[in-house]
């Protein structure tokens, strides 16, 4: 199956990784399509896929902890790729600055 990076973009200004107020069940959906993705080595795809789980991540308290389990189960994936989105994603989705962030816009 051919990715599309086009799927994960933002469709309008409402739905930019910095707006917290925005809606789970999107975002929700498009876990599976990471994890599906994650092992294809193609580089523009990799980054893509590692730029969505970032950015998904850090809408919300609860969007950060479900692409934090996402970034768990790829990085088991046996796959170059996988454990360089898994690691990068990890890395950034839980430093201080993104928790602090997320936490004071409960």
């Amino acid at each position: 199956m051919i990715f599309s990076v086009s799927s994960l973009k933002p469709k309008n200004s409402s739905s930019l990784p910095y707006r917290n107020n925005t809606g789970t069940g999107v975002s929700l959906d498009s876990f599976p399509i990471i994890l599906r993705e994650a092992t294809d080595e193609r580089n523009f795809v990799k980054k893509a896929v590692n730029w969505a789980l970032r950015q998904i991540g850090k809408r919300n308290v609860a969007l950060n902890k479900e692409a934090i389990k996402t970034a768990e189960k790829i990085k088991k994936i046996q796959s170059k790729s996988a454990r360089w989105i898994a690691a990068d994603a990890i890395r950034e989705l839980r430093s201080q600055k993104i928790q602090e962030r997320l936490q004071n816009f409960k």
